[in-house]
């Protein structure tokens, strides 16, 4: 009998919580990644637990027991227990009532196999008892996850058609697990590439954007170009768009950079900032990621240290993902360690410096601060005795 073996089942909120709506240890089990991530020796983002109870007896169990429960989606069974320790999930039991590709309608079920066959893959659908450990797999998920295969639960065209997101959510788990690719599913993606259309743009993003930022999604997207996906979701995207993703990991692996989704998002995009916006605006990006991806797309200043660079250039934390993806590959390692922890010092000079210098009040005063911080900047931030020799020599000339 295979058993998990994780620091979080040891949490003593989260049992002291279990003993309180399971007294008998007969109604919850623990479900999906967080079994999954404890069988590969990966710690959990996610706690999750399937139960027999329906959602507000779950409530009712927890408040008594004076834990605070958060009815996250109650019509799909879904309560959140909020402990010290951090939030878990608990779910009631379900069955798919009616699916449309993007919404179902579900009813509540006791039995613990028909809540397995909805779920999307077989390495998805494992079981532990929170007393034992041990692992309950209807549908083979413990082989798939030795041999590194994502595979749908049952007839994978199916599966997609109850929702169209699973397409998605395919290249991302084979991103994260996958060895060799499931031929059914590849055809089943294919076959059904266009349903993406019938999606929200926001679920699209969501699920691109932690498909980029798994460890080494190259194999993902060129899997994904085969089968057609990025004509449907990006079609902004070039042919070149894998190789100049490609030449980014390996500067990110250069310089032992952390993946940054959204700066993988614009490596697949041509170098050109209107397409960008374009593709963060139909993303439904956020105003800071539409900046950044903006950003991203510009090209990298032909004079300047990357600290120079970082000077002009606002808000300066977006300097240097845009270094790692667009510097010439000569200060790439140099640039990236001199920003590492490197915030721009404060400009130690204000208007009323200029005026005491001797500038009348107006349009000088700006016009000599100006100069005044681009020389300060070109001489790499020198100390205040230089920058007030740079402003005497800057007002004699204005003189």
């Amino acid at each position: 009998m295979t058993r998990i073996a994780a620091e979080w089942t040891r949490r003593d909120d989260l049992n002291a919580m279990l003993a309180a709506i399971d007294p008998d240890a007969d109604q919850c089990r623990f479900v999906g990644g967080a079994v999954r991530d404890a069988l590969l020796g990966i710690e959990a983002a996610d706690i999750d637990i399937a139960t027999r109870l329906l959602p507000d007896e779950v409530m009712a169990r927890l408040e008594a027991a004076g834990i605070r429960a958060v009815p996250t989606g109650l019509a799909h069974g879904t309560v959140t227990a909020v402990l010290p320790g951090g939030p878990v999930e608990i779910t009631t039991l379900r069955r798919d009532v009616t699916t449309d590709g993007r919404h179902a309608e579900v009813a509540f079920t006791d039995d613990w196999r028909e809540d397995a066959a909805r779920r999307d893959f077989t390495i998805n659908a494992l079981f532990a008892d929170p007393v034992t450990l041990e692992v309950t797999d209807y549908f083979g998920g413990l082989a798939d996850l030795d041999a590194r295969l994502v595979r749908f639960i049952g007839d994978a065209g199916e599966r997609i058609l109850e929702d169209h997101l699973r397409i998605l959510r395919y290249f991302r788990f084979h991103a994260r697990f996958g060895g060799a690719a499931d031929p059914l599913a590849l055809a089943a993606c294919t076959g059904h590439a266009d349903r993406l259309k019938a999606l929200s743009r926001e679920r699209i993003a969501r699920e691109l954007l932690l498909l980029l930022g798994s460890a080494d999604p190259l194999a993902a997207v060129g899997l994904m170009a085969d089968c057609g996906i990025w004509p449907v979701i990006l079609p902004e995207m070039q042919d070149d768009g894998a190789r100049r993703l490609a030449a980014l990991l390996d500067r990110e692996a250069a310089v032992a950079a952390a993946p940054n989704p959204l700066l993988r998002l614009a490596a697949l995009l041509p170098e050109d900032a209107l397409i960008a916006d374009t593709v963060a605006a139909r993303l439904r990006l956020s105003k800071a990621q539409r900046l950044a991806m903006t950003r991203f797309a510009a090209p990298w200043p032909v004079t300047g240290s990357a600290r120079q660079v970082a000077a002009q250039v606002q808000p300066e934390e977006l300097v240097a993902p845009w270094l790692l993806l667009r510097a010439p590959r000569a200060m790439l390692v140099d640039g990236w360690h001199s920003l590492k922890g490197w915030q721009v010092p404060e400009f130690p000079l204000s208007g009323r410096d200029i005026l005491a210098l001797g500038i009348h009040a107006g349009p000088d005063v700006a016009r000599a601060l100006g100069e005044i911080r681009r020389r300060w900047v070109a001489e790499d931030f020198p100390d205040d005795a230089r920058i007030r020799q740079i402003a005497s020599e800057v007002v004699q000339a204005a003189a």
